[in-house]
Formats: structure tokens, C-alpha cells, sequence
């Protein structure tokens, strides 16, 4: 809980600072006079300020955001000497400088991290599958427990190199959003028997891509085999003779195909409040086994589900997915590309209803998110905070009042007709954006608490 706290307030700050500094940065170069870079909103807790005429810098009590307050005569009297310091005062194109520059340091800061998590390196899960749902697209394609994607691709000729599960997800997902179909170039796990096969994801919906996502594809997590580890004394699998080391081949007759599997038919082996009996075969120091196992009743909230009292699977293959210096930059620049574009396309789908509003994540879910990356590693969490540092800078792009995107489009505005928006237009649409942010704020503040309590 800690740990999580710690790494939440930890991504806020990183991401306010680099975002206003920005801004702050820009306005200083434009010749604006900077009064106050605040982290944070209400009481102040930390000050410091060289001079009486230089910027005031302040960190305060609620860490949810930040400003950078210029001089300005909408907001009180300016001084004659000072007005060409005025941020009112100066040019158009200077003016749209220094809003559009808080969203581009949150882009360049990804960029930066996105290369940092690839320099540093990532261990990551193999691409090679688990037993697919039954009926998925997974298993209709052809796919198998043990497959090993290689490479995927759009149009059958220009190919892509995966180099683990969280590649081949993150294509998967964007042929979803294109509404196309995916193939994928495919051996088993020694990588012999290459062929090529067909996701026909074109079948579902945009609307459909939320963290259910994989799941209603069918793809699961990577291939574990299925071994039994340790054996807890007096569970059923100690009664039924199960030792370490065993590998299941089949339950009553039906292949396992891995892990998951294995976990999946123990679990699903309750009648009523009693164990159904199951025989097992197992691979013994390359001897077939026969054992009967009778899995326990236990209570998972008003569900019943099996247990055997036995460690089930050994950790799936991982690889090192790190990148050199320059290639690592380029990767960088890429995903933070890539994510912007997805980024924009989901936001659309959901103002015209075709993604589902669930997809809207609020402090909460960073909160969780955080915490679990720290606990991965550096580069985990270098690329969780990239991830959030992109949908910062593009969200303050949108067009929308309150945003950084809706003040650039004011400036479009008086580009076009020569003359800024009127006083009276600027507080409607200042209400108007306060009660959408706040509508946003909201749906995302639900889809948390809903995720936290199991309901989406």
C-alpha cells in the first residue's frame, strides 16, 4: 500500500513538473514574466522565490495538478514598464508557443522514457501461447498451446518481428482499432513447423476494445507447462501421489495442453458442494502414470471451485527485449507515436459511441498501475509512466475549454477573423468545459471503483 501511495504521488509529480516547466520554460523564452510555478492547488507548503521580481516557485497541498501563473492584465493591473512582459500582449504565434509547449513536454518526456525502458531492457513473456478459449478467434485461426508467434503482419508482405506477448497484444490491439484482420507467422516453441495464420479480428467491434479485450479474442497468458510443483502434505494432490516434477498429459482422456488448462478443468471439477473424481496421466521420469485425483470444495465469494493443494505450472519463458542506443531513441520516438494515435482514436470512439466509455481510467487505476510497475522493476515503471505522460499531453490537446487544446483553438479562432473571443463567449465556454471535465472526471472516478470491486 505503501509502495503504491509512494509511486502514484511519485508519477503525478514527474508529470506536473515536466508538464509546467514546459510552459514555464517557453514563457520565459518569449520574454513573458513567469509569477508563479505552482505544483499542486490550495494551501502552500513549500516556497522559494530569488528575488521579489523573479518567478515564485510553490509546491501545495492537493498534489492533483499544477499552473504557471504569467502576468497578464485580464488578471489585474500591469504595470506600463512591464507590458510588453504582459503574456496578453504578446503575438499570436508566441502566445500558442507557450500553451501548445506543456503537451509537448509531456510527449518529448515519453519519448525519453519510452527509450530509457528499451535501453535499460525489459524481462518480458515469450510469444508463445497458452490453450486458448474455447470457440475464440485464437482457436478458430488454428492456434495451440506451444505456438511461438514470430512475426505478424497487415498485408501478408511486410512483416514484423514480435518479440514477446506484450508486441504481439499491442498489434493485435491496433488491428482491432483499424477494423482489420491480423496474420501472424507462427512455429512451436523450438521454433520448427513454421506457418502462417489468419486473426480475424476484423469480426469485432471497436466498441469492443477495453481491458476484456484479449479475453474475448481468446488470448490468454503465455504457455506454462503443465507441471506440478510443490505438494502440500495432506492436500489431494499428496493423497492422490502427485510428486514434484510430474507433467500432466491428460485428464480423463482429454489432452492438457498447458498451465492454464490444467488450472482451468481442476477448478471446473465441483458437483454441488463435492470434488469430482478425475483420472490423471501423468509424465514420471519418462514414465506414464495413472493417478485418481479428487479435487477439494473451496469458496471463492458465493462460487465453488476445485483445489488440489499443489503448485500448477512453472513461469513461462521470458526474453530480454533491450535495444541499443540509437535504435532504442527511434523505438522511443515509435511507441510514443503509436500510443498518441491510439490514444486520439479510443477518445474518438467514445464521443461517437463506438468504444466503450469503460475504457476511462482515473487516479485510482494510475494508483494500482503505479504501484505494480515499481514493484517489476525501473523499466516497468519507466514505461507505465510513459504511457501516462502521452495520454497527459495529448488530453490537454484536445479542443475542449479549461484544456490547453481549447485555448490554441481560441487562438485559431482570432487567426481566422482577426479578433480573439469575446469575454462573454470565453465564460460560457469556460462553464461548459468545467462541467464536461468534471462529467470525465466522474466516468473515470466509476470505472475505478467498479474495476477495484470486480464489476468490470
Amino acid at each position: 500500500m505503501i509502495t503504491t501511495v509512494l509511486a502514484f504521488f511519485m508519477t503525478l509529480g514527474v508529470l506536473i513538473v515536466v508538464h509546467e516547466y514546459g510552459h514555464y520554460r517557453v514563457a520565459v523564452a518569449c520574454g513573458v514574466k513567469v509569477l508563479r510555478f505552482s505544483v499542486g492547488f490550495g494551501r502552500v507548503l513549500l516556497r522559494w522565490q530569488r528575488g521579489p521580481d523573479s518567478t515564485e516557485f510553490v509546491v501545495c497541498a492537493l498534489p492533483l495538478g499544477g499552473y504557471v501563473r504569467m502576468l497578464d492584465e485580464r488578471e489585474g493591473p500591469v504595470a506600463p514598464n512591464e507590458l510588453n512582459r504582459a503574456f496578453n500582449r504578446q503575438p499570436l504565434l508566441r502566445r500558442a508557443a507557450i500553451v501548445s509547449a506543456g503537451p509537448i513536454a509531456n510527449l518529448l518526456l515519453a519519448v525519453l522514457l519510452y527509450a530509457s525502458a528499451h535501453w535499460i531492457g525489459i524481462e518480458e513473456p515469450k510469444a508463445v501461447l497458452g490453450t486458448p478459449a474455447a470457440g475464440s478467434l485464437v482457436e478458430a485461426a488454428g492456434l495451440r498451446a506451444g505456438d511461438w508467434v514470430r512475426a505478424s503482419s497487415r498485408d501478408g508482405d511486410d512483416w514484423q518481428d514480435l518479440r514477446s506477448m506484450s508486441d504481439l497484444r499491442w498489434q493485435i490491439t491496433q488491428a482491432v482499432l483499424r477494423g482489420e484482420g491480423l496474420q501472424l507467422q507462427v512455429s512451436d516453441r523450438e521454433g520448427h513447423g513454421a506457418r502462417n495464420v489468419r486473426l480475424e479480428l476484423q469480426r469485432l467491434a471497436a466498441r469492443d476494445v477495453d481491458a476484456t479485450l484479449m479475453k474475448q479474442i481468446g488470448l490468454g497468458p503465455a504457455f506454462s507447462e503443465a507441471k506440478v510443483g510443490e505438494v502440500k502434505p495432506g492436500g489431494p494432490a499428496a493423497a492422490a501421489g502427485l510428486q514434484r516434477g510430474d507433467r500432466v498429459l491428460a485428464i480423463d482422456g482429454a489432452a492438457v495442453g498447458d498451465a492454464q488448462a490444467l488450472v482451468d478443468r481442476i477448478r471446473a471439477s465441483v458437483r454441488g458442494n463435492a470434488g469430482v473424481v478425475q483420472r490423471w496421466t501423468v509424465d514420471r521420469d519418462s514414465r506414464s502414470v495413472e493417478l485418481t485425483v479428487t479435487p477439494r470444495v473451496a469458496r471463492e465469494g458465493e462460487r465453488a471451485v476445485g483445489k488440489v493443494d499443489a503448485v500448477v505450472g512453472q513461469p513461462p519463458a521470458m526474453v530480454l527485449v533491450r535495444h541499443g542506443p540509437v535504435d532504442g531513441l527511434t523505438q522511443g520516438v515509435a511507441r510514443t507515436w503509436e500510443v498518441s494515435l491510439l490514444t486520439v482514436k479510443m477518445l474518438g470512439r467514445m464521443v461517437i459511441g463506438e468504444a466503450s466509455l469503460k475504457n476511462l481510467s482515473g487516479p485510482l487505476t494510475i494508483a494500482d498501475y503505479a504501484g505494480q510497475s515499481v514493484q517489476l522493476g525501473l523499466a516497468y515503471y519507466l514505461g507505465f509512466l510513459a504511457l501516462v505522460s502521452v495520454s497527459l499531453g495529448v488530453l490537454n490537446l484536445l479542443p475542449l475549454p479549461m484544456l490547453d487544446g481549447g485555448h490554441l483553438m481560441y487562438y485559431i479562432f482570432e487567426a481566422v477573423t482577426g479578433r480573439p473571443v469575446s469575454e462573454l463567449w470565453l465564460a460560457r465556454l469556460q462553464r461548459g468545459g468545467i462541467a464536461l471535465l468534471l462529467m470525465m472526471m466522474s466516468v473515470a472516478l466509476f470505472n475505478d471503483v467498479a474495476r477495484l470491486l470486480g464489476l468490470h
